[in-house]
């Protein structure tokens, strides 16, 4: 069976909003190395809406020798969106209907991990459903003070369990969490 992991950046104070305005300070050989592990692992990306606004207006359009843009651009996209109705994105397709079922679907089929990145609501309700498998957080050592933070004070309870940990030499501790 596939496994959803989610990889997000995160402030030392919970904020996943808007990374490239406060996280690549922080980027360097080991973090790249552990980043395009979680990609190298994945044959399959989820989305929620914003997120895939935010990638799709900008992958598309970066130099297709950069290999990030590449696997983004050709590996299968779904969206978890009920107001996305024609997507622009090569290899998207859009889940409206019954999320947890097609979620369930596609994780019985044969491949990969499917992987995620950002997409916080998605992440949370993934958490709530019992669908998201691995948690990968790259907690960086700065203080946002705002910003959309990962759990909200409706998530509930969730159990956790650390499985992974690692300390970049940039103060970013990287961690990997499964539900316990």
């Amino acid at each position: 069976m596939r496994k959803i992991v989610a990889g997000l950046f995160m402030s030392l104070d919970g904020v996943v909003e808007a990374p490239e305005t406060w996280h690549f300070p922080y980027l360097n050989d080991e973090m790249g190395q552990a980043v395009a592990a979680q990609m190298q692992a994945a044959d399959a990306l989820l989305l929620g809406r914003h997120t895939y606004d935010v990638f799709a207006a900008h992958w598309p359009h970066q130099d297709a020798a950069d290999p990030m843009a590449a696997t983004l651009n050709a590996v299968p996209k779904y969206v978890v969106s009920t107001t996305l109705t024609t997507p622009t994105w090569a290899n998207t397709t859009v889940i409206a209907g019954d999320p947890r079922k097609e979620l369930l679907r596609l994780k019985e089929a044969p491949g990969k991990d499917i992987g995620m990145s950002g997409s916080p609501a998605l992440v949370a309700w993934l958490l709530r459903e019992g669908l998201l498998d691995q948690l990968n957080l790259m907690v960086h050592p700065i203080v946002l003070g705002r910003g959309r933070r990962l759990f909200d004070e409706d998530l509930g309870q969730i159990p956790l369990t650390l499985t992974r940990s690692d300390t970049f030499s940039t103060g970013v501790l990287n961690l990997t969490y499964t539900r316990a």
